[in-house]
């Protein structure tokens, strides 16, 4: 018996072939409208690709390692110092203002899995202020670690291993300070700083745009990050001072085409403004790290950062730089606009999905938020969940032990290229208009990111693209978890008493004028002043004092911040609405669904209702399958509800829609809804008393809010 062979069986067909049958079985419906997607970056997704969208011969995607790095920056990433171990950098992010509390959580990241911790400066210090300064107020210890000064960031890192773990900071504008303190600490517990493994994050362009402020000129904000880059090139070899981070674009509706522009645009910002300062080309390119925000698209995310590397290695191999330093440093994190603060626990699927995909596309670290981070401050058991997605998929699943898994699927190859297409031309628009750094104060950047976002918005609102347990599958039963929010006033005080026991000790007057003097002449070689800096904050100089040194007397840049939006924000304002009017009503607004016909007539509109009137937080009953009017009119009157929702078929609404609006009004409906589209009956419907329709497609938010509002609850 000979073995059957599969490929003589079903010889190969080819895409034309294909196209044929398919727009036949389309019975001459189009093609692109039914089989083809158009996502927000203006690309269209095939129903199928095959060999003649990305063909073997001349492949541009190289491999993995080598130009044009779309395959990784290396073949195999390792963990830090585990060469052996394939993997990532776990980077696990801090913004708890307790100093003690962060402590805590750094110690047990690092102990149990992450490899590195990135610290955000609380909005006190990221404004160039100490929290005892009247100018603080609010801004102290929100958003942030309350971080002042050098003896502020060793309590925070009190028993870690500074030769070992790798340390991030998010300071905002104020990098330049915080670089000091950090440094100054290295010193302090006699660590060589080359031995160190730190991220500085310089990224005053997206500080601009995110804070909506800049202490100084924007050409000065660049020369202090040349001057940093200068510096930490020179001394600190294993360390990174820059960092192009598109999170506040992608917080605010950026669309991928648009985080890879910007990232280009301002990349290339930074790169002049290092090689104005005096740094080689060589030297310019390994300051920089590349940060990228990653959604619940797997596919495109993995193509977006795929796309990332292959425009950077274009734009250094423009600048002249030889192919082994045109790779990019890349760190990826979980986007901020997808989570949710209801239904949390769905927020543990969504990272995996971020993690999974920033690891496919070999990212060198990666930072997983706690599922609960929309809700508050996380507490161990968030923190050990975030850590734990990394750990599992690096450990148990061993993905970094694979090269480039999405190379050679001609899906994600053919994304990539139409991805980077169409970055390279935008971002071609950005230079011609001035650069990154005009784009962002003329408010170019910032009207091109909300254009971009209002077709999203209305899908949203229509509920196209869905949001697992808020706008689809909502559970008004779940627990919700409460705000861990920890007593500011007290850890202001304990703020206040360690800074004023840091003045009493030292006297730094002296050296802050030396360093107010030397940026006013700008004197000195390049990394001078941040030896400058470095010594003044060793002698105890804090964040607020060595911000109002180097930005005293400078003009401020001011312009129209960035809007953030998560996609749940709107559904939740409705449940949230909803929640307040049960608390003052002692019940939920309530719906009642006036089930028509047996149960296969009204089941499936039945359950649309239901979804939908959950997600703006309305107490659904449901009602038994009536027969007529008068049996419908009676189970409404029982119900209590003010609202009625007719379901069933289209067959039961043309002999039952129009008696049973008129008794259900005559009962004392305040408001009929039908679940279907109405067509042709819709004005004979009306006039029977039904006041609206909902169905696939209508504008689900914005009819939530009027049902609400007539049913007495206070809606935005």
């Amino acid at each position: 018996m000979s073995n059957p062979s599969l490929t003589e069986q079903f010889p190969p067909v080819s895409y034309e072939a294909w196209r044929r049958v398919v727009e036949q079985d389309l019975a001459g419906a189009s093609f692109e409208k039914k089989l083809v997607t158009q996502t927000y970056e203006g690309v269209s997704i095939q129903p199928i690709y095959t060999r003649r969208d990305w063909p073997v011969e001349g492949d541009r995607s190289g491999l993995p390692g080598q130009p044009p790095f779309t395959r990784g920056a290396r073949p195999v990433n390792r963990r830090p110092l585990a060469l052996d171990v394939a993997g990532w950098d776990i980077r696990q992010e801090h913004r708890h203002p307790s100093l003690a509390v962060t402590n805590q959580a750094v110690l047990a990241d690092l102990e149990r899995g992450a490899t590195s911790v990135q610290f955000r400066l609380d909005a006190a210090a990221r404004a160039g202020l100490d929290g005892d300064d009247p100018a603080a107020g609010d801004l102290a210890g929100q958003d942030g670690v309350m971080i002042y000064s050098s003896a502020d960031l060793g309590r925070a890192l009190d028993q870690v291993l500074l030769e070992i773990a790798g340390i991030g900071l998010d300071a905002g504008a104020q990098f330049l300070p915080a670089a000091g303190l950090l440094v100054a600490l290295l010193r302090e517990r006699g660590l060589d700083p080359a031995r160190a493994r730190v991220a500085f994050n310089a990224d005053p362009l997206a500080a601009l745009a995110e804070e909506g402020r800049l202490p100084t000129r924007l050409d000065e904000a660049l020369d202090r990050l040349a001057e940093l880059a200068a510096w930490t090139s020179r001394h600190m070899p294993s360390s990174r001072s820059v960092c192009v981070g598109t999170s506040c674009y992608h917080r605010a509706g950026a669309t991928a085409v648009q985080d890879l522009a910007f990232s280009m645009a301002t990349g290339v910002a930074y790169l002049r403004a290092m090689l104005g300062f005096g740094l080689t080309l060589p030297a310019a390119l390994n300051q920089l790290l590349f940060s990228y925000s990653v959604g619940c698209n797997q596919f495109l995310a993995i193509a977006k950062l795929r796309a990332a590397r292959r425009l950077w290695a274009r734009v250094a191999e423009a600048c002249g730089a030889e192919p082994r330093d045109r790779a990019m440093a890349l760190h990826v994190r979980n986007a901020d606009r997808i989570m949710t603060v209801r239904d949390p626990w769905v927020n543990m699927l969504r990272t995996t999905v971020c993690c999974f995909a920033g690891a496919a596309a070999g990212a060198e670290s990666i930072t997983i938020t706690p599922f609960d981070s929309q809700v508050g401050l996380p507490d161990d058991f968030s923190r050990r969940i975030a850590r734990n997605t990394q750990v599992i998929l690096m450990e148990e699943s061993h993905l970094g032990q694979v090269m480039d898994p999405g190379g050679g699927s001609w899906y994600i190859e053919r994304l990539t290229e139409d991805l980077a297409a169409a970055a390279w031309k935008l971002f071609q628009e950005i230079e011609a208009r001035g650069g990154m750094g005009e784009a962002i104060v003329s408010g170019w950047v910032k009207e091109q990111i909300e254009a971009a976002y209002q077709p999203r918005e209305k899908n949203l609102a229509r509920r196209k693209d869905a949001i697992t347990g808020v706008s689809e599958f909502p559970n008004l039963g779940e627990r919700s978890l409460e705000p861990r929010e920890p007593d500011r006033a007290a850890l202001r005080e304990e703020a206040r008493q360690r800074l004023e026991g840091l003045r009493r000790r030292g006297n730094v007057g002296r050296a802050l004028q030396a360093l107010e003097a030397q940026v006013r002449v700008r004197e000195g070689e390049p990394g001078e002043l941040m030896e400058t800096i470095i010594a003044d904050a060793q002698a105890g100089a804090t964040i607020g004092e060595l911000a109002q040194s180097l930005d005293g007397g400078h003009e401020a840049v001011t312009i129209d911040a960035l809007v953030f939006h998560t996609f749940s924000e709107p559904y939740e304002a409705l449940r949230a609405a909803s929640d307040e009017y049960a608390a003052r009503a002692g019940h939920r607004p309530s719906a009642f669904l006036v089930n028509l016909g047996p149960v296969a007539q009204h089941t499936a509109r039945a359950g649309y209702a239901r979804n939908f009137l959950e997600a703006g937080g309305f107490e659904v009953i449901d009602g038994e399958g009536c027969d007529d009017a008068a049996a419908a009119g009676s189970a409404f009157a029982a119900s209590g509800a003010g609202l009625a929702v007719i379901c069933s078929s289209d067959a039961v609404y043309q002999q039952l829609a129009a008696p049973v609006a008129g008794e259900l009004k005559r009962r004392g409906a305040r408001r009929i809804v039908l679940a279907g589209r109405p067509g042709e009956n819709e004005a004979s419907w009306r006039e029977a008393g039904i006041d609206t329709f909902i169905h696939i497609g209508c504008d689900v938010l914005g009819t939530l809010r009027s049902l609400l509002k007539e049913q007495g609850v206070e809606v935005e």
